[in-house]
Protein backbone atom coordinates (compact mmCIF):
# COMPACT_ATOMS: atom_id res chain seq x y z
CA UNK A 1 0.00 0.00 0.00
CA UNK A 2 1.28 3.47 -0.84
CA UNK A 3 2.13 5.79 2.04
CA UNK A 4 0.01 8.47 0.39
CA UNK A 5 -3.20 9.18 2.25
CA UNK A 6 -2.43 6.92 5.20
CA UNK A 7 -2.05 7.70 8.89
CA UNK A 8 1.48 6.31 8.58
CA UNK A 9 2.30 8.87 5.92
CA UNK A 10 1.00 11.68 8.11
CA UNK A 11 3.04 10.51 11.10
CA UNK A 12 6.20 10.28 8.96
CA UNK A 13 5.53 13.74 7.49
CA UNK A 14 5.30 15.27 10.97
CA UNK A 15 8.52 13.56 12.05
CA UNK A 16 10.36 14.77 8.96
CA UNK A 17 9.29 18.37 9.53
CA UNK A 18 10.94 18.28 12.98
CA UNK A 19 14.24 16.82 11.77
CA UNK A 20 17.18 19.04 10.74
CA UNK A 21 17.80 19.34 7.00
CA UNK A 22 19.66 16.36 5.57
CA UNK A 23 23.18 17.16 4.47
CA UNK A 24 23.98 13.68 3.18
CA UNK A 25 22.18 10.77 1.61
CA UNK A 26 20.44 8.16 3.71
CA UNK A 27 22.90 5.56 2.41
CA UNK A 28 25.88 7.65 3.49
CA UNK A 29 24.31 8.24 6.91
CA UNK A 30 23.65 4.51 7.28
CA UNK A 31 27.24 3.71 6.34
CA UNK A 32 28.53 5.94 9.18
CA UNK A 33 26.70 3.97 11.91
CA UNK A 34 29.35 2.36 14.18
CA UNK A 35 29.29 -1.43 13.93
CA UNK A 36 31.82 -2.55 16.48
CA UNK A 37 29.71 -5.49 17.62
CA UNK A 38 30.48 -9.07 16.61
CA UNK A 39 29.61 -9.49 12.95
CA UNK A 40 30.45 -13.14 12.42
CA UNK A 41 30.20 -16.32 14.48
CA UNK A 42 33.08 -18.66 15.28
CA UNK A 43 31.40 -22.06 15.67
CA UNK A 44 31.89 -24.88 13.20
CA UNK A 45 28.85 -26.15 11.35
CA UNK A 46 27.87 -28.99 13.67
CA UNK A 47 28.32 -26.86 16.80
CA UNK A 48 26.18 -24.16 15.19
CA UNK A 49 23.40 -26.65 14.40
CA UNK A 50 23.58 -28.04 17.94
CA UNK A 51 23.22 -24.48 19.28
CA UNK A 52 20.17 -23.83 17.09
CA UNK A 53 18.55 -27.08 18.22
CA UNK A 54 19.28 -26.25 21.88
CA UNK A 55 17.60 -22.84 21.50
CA UNK A 56 14.59 -24.22 19.61
CA UNK A 57 14.00 -26.99 22.16
CA UNK A 58 14.39 -24.45 24.98
CA UNK A 59 11.58 -22.48 23.32
CA UNK A 60 9.35 -25.60 23.34
CA UNK A 61 9.72 -26.34 19.63
CA UNK A 62 9.83 -29.83 18.14
CA UNK A 63 12.98 -30.44 16.10
CA UNK A 64 13.70 -33.24 13.65
CA UNK A 65 16.85 -33.73 11.58
CA UNK A 66 16.56 -35.30 8.15
CA UNK A 67 19.61 -36.06 6.01
CA UNK A 68 19.86 -34.44 2.59
CA UNK A 69 17.72 -36.51 0.23
CA UNK A 70 15.89 -38.04 3.20
CA UNK A 71 12.17 -38.52 3.74
CA UNK A 72 10.95 -34.98 4.49
CA UNK A 73 7.32 -35.79 3.70
CA UNK A 74 7.50 -38.70 6.14
CA UNK A 75 8.80 -36.35 8.83
CA UNK A 76 5.96 -33.91 8.11
CA UNK A 77 3.43 -36.75 8.24
CA UNK A 78 4.79 -37.88 11.62
CA UNK A 79 4.52 -34.40 13.10
CA UNK A 80 0.94 -34.03 11.88
CA UNK A 81 -0.01 -37.48 13.15
CA UNK A 82 0.98 -36.58 16.71
CA UNK A 83 -2.19 -34.50 17.07
CA UNK A 84 -4.29 -36.17 14.39
CA UNK A 85 -3.95 -33.17 12.07
CA UNK A 86 -5.04 -33.59 8.47
CA UNK A 87 -5.96 -30.10 7.19
CA UNK A 88 -2.69 -28.54 5.97
CA UNK A 89 -2.12 -25.19 4.27
CA UNK A 90 0.58 -25.16 1.62
CA UNK A 91 1.89 -21.92 0.06
CA UNK A 92 1.99 -21.94 -3.76
CA UNK A 93 5.68 -22.67 -4.30
CA UNK A 94 6.40 -25.09 -1.45
CA UNK A 95 8.33 -28.12 -2.70
CA UNK A 96 5.61 -30.74 -3.44
CA UNK A 97 8.05 -33.50 -2.44
CA UNK A 98 7.71 -32.29 1.16
CA UNK A 99 3.92 -32.72 1.25
CA UNK A 100 2.58 -36.09 2.51
CA UNK A 101 -0.16 -37.85 0.59
CA UNK A 102 -3.60 -38.47 2.02
CA UNK A 103 -4.14 -35.05 3.61
CA UNK A 104 -6.86 -32.46 3.21
CA UNK A 105 -4.59 -29.95 1.50
CA UNK A 106 -5.48 -26.27 1.37
CA UNK A 107 -3.41 -24.66 -1.41
CA UNK A 108 -3.31 -20.88 -1.13
CA UNK A 109 -4.12 -20.45 -4.83
CA UNK A 110 -6.34 -18.53 -5.13
CA UNK A 111 -5.71 -16.91 -1.74
CA UNK A 112 -7.67 -18.62 1.01
CA UNK A 113 -10.28 -16.66 2.91
CA UNK A 114 -9.73 -16.01 6.59
CA UNK A 115 -12.26 -18.57 7.79
CA UNK A 116 -10.58 -21.27 5.68
CA UNK A 117 -7.17 -20.37 7.16
CA UNK A 118 -8.64 -20.44 10.66
CA UNK A 119 -10.09 -23.87 9.92
CA UNK A 120 -6.71 -25.31 8.97
CA UNK A 121 -4.83 -27.29 11.59
CA UNK A 122 -1.32 -26.70 10.30
CA UNK A 123 0.78 -24.84 7.75
CA UNK A 124 3.96 -26.01 6.04
CA UNK A 125 6.60 -23.49 4.93
CA UNK A 126 10.31 -23.22 4.32
CA UNK A 127 12.30 -20.32 5.80
CA UNK A 128 14.70 -17.65 4.51
CA UNK A 129 17.38 -17.92 7.18
CA UNK A 130 17.76 -19.18 10.78
CA UNK A 131 19.93 -17.73 13.57
CA UNK A 132 21.55 -20.29 15.88
CA UNK A 133 22.54 -17.91 18.69
CA UNK A 134 18.98 -16.72 19.22
CA UNK A 135 17.00 -19.72 17.96
CA UNK A 136 15.25 -17.40 15.53
CA UNK A 137 13.75 -18.38 12.19
CA UNK A 138 13.11 -15.64 9.63
CA UNK A 139 10.40 -15.92 7.00
CA UNK A 140 10.22 -13.74 3.90
CA UNK A 141 6.61 -13.66 2.83
CA UNK A 142 5.82 -14.42 -0.79
CA UNK A 143 4.92 -17.38 -3.00
CA UNK A 144 7.49 -19.70 -1.41
CA UNK A 145 7.01 -18.99 2.30
CA UNK A 146 3.42 -17.85 1.97
CA UNK A 147 1.48 -14.85 3.15
CA UNK A 148 2.05 -13.77 6.76
CA UNK A 149 -1.51 -14.64 7.77
CA UNK A 150 -0.94 -18.26 6.75
CA UNK A 151 1.69 -18.61 9.48
CA UNK A 152 -0.33 -16.83 12.17
CA UNK A 153 -3.77 -18.44 12.26
CA UNK A 154 -3.19 -22.24 12.05
CA UNK A 155 -2.39 -23.87 15.39
CA UNK A 156 0.70 -25.69 14.15
CA UNK A 157 3.54 -24.33 12.01
CA UNK A 158 5.90 -26.86 10.44
CA UNK A 159 8.96 -25.05 9.12
CA UNK A 160 11.59 -26.61 6.88
CA UNK A 161 15.12 -25.27 7.45
CA UNK A 162 18.01 -26.37 5.27
CA UNK A 163 21.21 -26.49 7.29
CA UNK A 164 22.90 -24.22 4.72
CA UNK A 165 20.35 -21.55 5.73
CA UNK A 166 21.60 -21.51 9.33
CA UNK A 167 23.97 -18.76 10.48
CA UNK A 168 25.33 -18.14 13.94
CA UNK A 169 24.60 -14.46 14.52
CA UNK A 170 21.92 -11.88 13.78
CA UNK A 171 24.28 -9.67 11.67
CA UNK A 172 25.03 -12.68 9.46
CA UNK A 173 21.29 -13.26 9.01
CA UNK A 174 20.67 -9.66 7.96
CA UNK A 175 23.63 -9.82 5.59
CA UNK A 176 21.89 -12.73 3.84
CA UNK A 177 18.64 -10.74 3.67
CA UNK A 178 20.30 -7.72 2.06
CA UNK A 179 19.24 -7.41 -1.54
CA UNK A 180 16.43 -9.96 -1.30
CA UNK A 181 13.72 -7.39 -1.96
CA UNK A 182 11.21 -5.62 0.23
CA UNK A 183 8.82 -8.48 1.08
CA UNK A 184 7.56 -8.50 4.69
CA UNK A 185 9.63 -10.50 7.16
CA UNK A 186 8.51 -12.45 10.22
CA UNK A 187 10.90 -13.56 12.94
CA UNK A 188 9.91 -16.63 14.95
CA UNK A 189 11.48 -17.81 18.19
CA UNK A 190 9.39 -20.77 19.33
CA UNK A 191 5.63 -21.11 19.55
CA UNK A 192 3.61 -17.95 20.15
CA UNK A 193 3.29 -17.36 23.89
CA UNK A 194 2.62 -14.67 26.44
CA UNK A 195 2.22 -14.49 30.21
CA UNK A 196 -0.29 -12.69 32.40
CA UNK A 197 0.45 -10.69 35.56
CA UNK A 198 0.69 -13.94 37.56
CA UNK A 199 3.25 -15.25 35.03
CA UNK A 200 0.91 -17.94 33.78
CA UNK A 201 2.22 -18.79 30.32
CA UNK A 202 -0.38 -19.07 27.60
CA UNK A 203 0.41 -20.38 24.14
CA UNK A 204 -1.13 -19.39 20.85
CA UNK A 205 -2.26 -15.87 21.65
CA UNK A 206 -0.55 -14.18 18.71
CA UNK A 207 0.26 -17.16 16.49
CA UNK A 208 0.67 -20.95 16.38
CA UNK A 209 0.76 -22.88 19.66
CA UNK A 210 3.12 -25.43 18.16
CA UNK A 211 6.29 -24.88 16.14
CA UNK A 212 7.97 -27.88 14.56
CA UNK A 213 11.28 -27.47 12.73
CA UNK A 214 12.64 -30.00 10.27
CA UNK A 215 16.36 -29.50 9.64
CA UNK A 216 17.57 -30.84 6.30
CA UNK A 217 21.25 -31.75 6.34
CA UNK A 218 23.94 -30.59 3.93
Amino acid sequence: MSESGTARAEILRRIRTKLPPQTESAAASYARVPREYTQCGSLDHEAMIDLLIDRLVDYDSDVLRVPKGGDVSGAVAGLLAKKGETRLIVPPQVDPAWVPAGLDLLPDTPPLKTDAIEGAQAVLTPCEVAVASTGTIILKHGPVQGRRVLTLLPDHHICIVREDQVVESVPEAFARLTGTGDAPLTTISGPSATADIEMTRIRGVHGPRRLSVILIGL
